[in-house]
């Protein structure tokens, strides 16, 4: 908990699942709004999300095993800079779903990547501790992606303003991991 590695990843954790959540909370009435589905419609958009969260798991961390787990966030972070802002401006019904479950591969990837990443930078010894310290992001996460979200709906009449404030964080957690890196490389 002293180290610059957790902080640095509790802040990436923090970032992914406040703006997957985000997401995950928004996903209907997104879809109502940005593309006209109807209630039934985007229902059945968010029903699928569960099955790209999961695939985004066992994917992910697979392929973290030939990226390093350092590259695979940095790829959950900028491919989510680029779909968070792609969003609100689609207007195809397919494109929006391949947007939206790619974003969701990326939550649920982070989770399952996540053991693995505190395996190479602090051993295997206290993992499940550092784990569960780590998933403290997951709690406030929990608590500010729909918060900030209903906020920003309230106050700008859209959730278009969210997506591009998420980008924003995008952003921050792809220099975190950057930061990260560079201090990896040289420990």
């Amino acid at each position: 908990v002293k180290t610059a590695p957790f902080w640095g990843l509790w802040i990436m954790m923090f970032i992914n699942i406040t703006c997957g959540i985000g997401v995950i909370y928004s996903a209907s009435p997104l879809a109502q709004e940005s593309i006209g589905l109807t209630a039934a419609q985007a229902a059945a958009v968010v029903g699928l999300m569960s099955l790209f969260n999961g695939l985004g798991r066992i994917g992910w961390a697979s392929l973290s095993d030939y990226l390093g787990r350092g590259n695979t966030y940095m790829a959950f972070f900028i491919l989510q800079i680029v779909l968070f802002w792609a969003l609100p401006n689609i207007t195809s019904v397919i494109l929006f779903q391949i947007v939206l479950y790619t974003i969701l591969t990326c939550y649920g990837g982070g989770f399952a990547t996540l053991p693995a990443f505190i395996g190479d930078l602090f051993g295997t010894k206290q993992l499940g501790a550092i784990h569960g310290y780590v998933l403290t992001a997951w709690a406030m996460a929990g608590l500010a992606g729909p918060q900030i979200n209903a906020y920003l709906r309230t106050v700008t009449g859209s959730y278009e303003t969210t997506l591009y404030i998420f980008t924003g964080c995008f952003v921050v957690a792809l220099a975190v991991s950057l930061m990260m890196k560079v201090y990896i490389a040289r420990a």
